[in-house]
């Protein structure tokens, strides 16, 4: 259970971090303080529904692009949090494909790096009070 939670608190810290990153990267992407929580606490259940579901279609219907699945529901829980999340803007469609490979990539190298760091201390602990 602690894994979990450490699991889905590394999540939202790399969606968050990928959300700022893009809004301070891109001129076209710009996120208020209130509308940030809201914006990544619905891009993390957007990216947590919609990544099994286009895994399966692109599976089912166009087994090319496995590989791009990362990138359209990184794009599609996007355009999902700036429908539902009044405090996050994208406009233009070169901030559109731009702020979705950096948030793709942030994303993708936090959840990567984040687990060892945290996970390596969890490890650390359960060695030392054995």
């Amino acid at each position: 259970m602690v894994v979990f939670l450490i699991r889905t608190g590394i999540y939202l810290g790399s969606a968050a971090l990928g959300i700022w990153v893009a809004s301070l990267l891109l001129d076209g992407m710009s996120v208020t303080a209130t509308g940030f929580v809201v914006a990544v606490l619905v891009f993390v259940v957007a990216q947590w529904i919609l990544s099994p579901l286009i895994l399966k279609l692109t599976h089912k219907y166009a087994n090319a692009f496995i590989g791009g699945v990362g990138l359209v529901s990184t794009f599609v829980a996007l355009l999902v949090a700036t429908l539902i999340a009044n405090g996050l803007t994208i406009d233009g469609a070169d901030t559109w494909v731009i702020g979705t490979l950096v948030v793709w990539l942030v994303t993708a190298l936090a959840t990567l790096v984040l687990p060892m760091i945290f996970l390596k201390n969890r490890i650390e602990e359960r060695r030392d009070s054995k």
